[in-house]
């Protein structure tokens, strides 16, 4: 059964495989006192604690011991839609902790300024009470139509520098990353004033070619959202956004890893073209850890039929019911290896919304989220540590 703890006093997780930062340390321990990394070693050269903790009787034989997952793009959970305020961002919060996700940044899709800005300002707050709470993602509006995917196209506008600044200055530092399509008109100038901000700027439902993604990227752009999805596909002619993602060294690939909206061979590729690169999101709505049926994202109306969620007026995917330690479970079957898969969970989201000199990681002075796994990577204990000052 999973269990979830705050990191206060001193803890020590033993006899289990670390794996953090492309590593794998066998028979691995690691100390952490009041929610922070202070040392870690191998074998019984520990000393006790609080709480100790013996990874292969809490998850039995082979027990892996990750930092903490981090989830930058995430729309809800547990029938919860972030959209909906306080409540629903605990609630969906709640379900994704428990699989691991220490840290989050809340997705918002497309909506009317006003309820945009008053759901940043919100989220502005919850950073401040709520230690998991990383910040806000703005998901729209400044979105193409004709990749609006579960986004109401009605809503969608043109980026113009008063109402970026609008959207920016409502989060008071908290907004973590916008997606925009560039090749709107102002859009190349919006990377720029998001990145100015000090929030991440990424390329995503948009019509964009190599070049326009170049141009963003030259501009500041440093995120691909959900690569290959709402964007133009690999032709031999045209490579698009994608391979021009993978090409940059600056830039990192979101990835959904549910077998649905990208086929597990396509996810190896992913990794393989943007080795380190490669965030794996859950782009999870609110019927993630829940029943089939019907739920609202945003404007749109979803229906959620064997765990795939689809517009229905549209039919496109609305987003997933994905948690990150079934993606976990999922890129390392397409062949990804552990230590990337991890990765790509941890210090490469981390470092996608700048918060990789404290997250990320299990080395002394990082916070003290964990996460402990057993053989088959499922879930059996889950740690948070101290608060993230900004």
């Amino acid at each position: 059964m999973t269990t979830h703890s705050s990191a206060t006093g001193s803890l020590v997780v033993h006899s289990a495989r670390i794996v953090d930062r492309g590593e794998v340390t066998d028979d691995g321990w690691v100390r952490i006192e009041n929610g922070v990394v202070v040392s870690r070693g191998t074998g019984s050269e520990w000393e006790s604690a609080d709480e100790v903790v013996d990874a292969a009787e809490a998850a039995g034989p082979g027990a892996v011991l990750t930092p903490g997952f981090i989830d930058i793009h995430g729309h809800g959970g547990a029938g919860a839609a972030y959209d909906d305020g306080i409540d629903a961002i605990r609630t969906g919060r709640d379900l994704h902790r428990a699989h691991g996700t220490t840290r989050a940044v809340i997705s918002l899709v497309t909506g009317t300024l006003d309820a945009l800005a008053e759901s940043v300002a919100t989220i502005a707050d919850l950073t401040e009470t709520d230690v998991d709470v990383l910040g806000s993602h703005l998901e729209g509006p400044f979105l193409d139509p004709g990749h609006h995917g579960a986004h109401e196209p009605s809503l969608l506008r043109h980026p113009s520098e008063r109402d970026v600044a609008r959207l920016l200055d409502a989060g008071r530092g908290t907004v973590r990353q916008v997606t925009i399509a560039p090749e709107l008109p102002g859009g190349l100038d919006a990377v720029r004033q998001i990145v100015a901000s000090g929030a991440a700027a990424a390329v995503g439902h948009t019509d964009a070619d190599a070049d326009m993604a170049i141009a963003a990227f030259e501009a500041g752009a440093s995120i691909l959202t959900h690569a290959f999805n709402a964007m133009n596909g690999i032709h031999h002619r045209a490579p698009g956004p994608v391979l021009a993602a993978a090409a940059d060294h600056r830039v990192i690939l979101e990835a959904i890893a549910d077998d649905i909206h990208l086929d597990p061979a396509v996810v190896k590729l992913v990794f393989d073209a943007a080795p380190t690169r490669v965030a794996l999101i859950t782009d999870a709505m609110a019927a993630a850890g829940s029943a089939d049926g019907q739920y609202d994202l945003g404007a749109v109306r979803v229906t959620v039929l064997d765990g795939v969620a689809r517009a229905d007026d549209t039919g496109s995917i609305a987003g997933s019911t994905l948690t990150q330690d079934v993606a976990l479970q999922r890129a390392v079957r397409a062949g990804v290896p552990l230590t990337e898969a991890v990765r790509a969970l941890t210090e490469t989201p981390a470092r996608a919304v700048g918060r990789h000199t404290r997250l990320g990681a299990l080395r002394a002075g990082m916070l003290g989220d964990a996460v402990l796994l057993d053989a088959r990577l499922r879930v059996a204990r889950v740690w948070t540590g101290q608060a993230l000052s900004a």
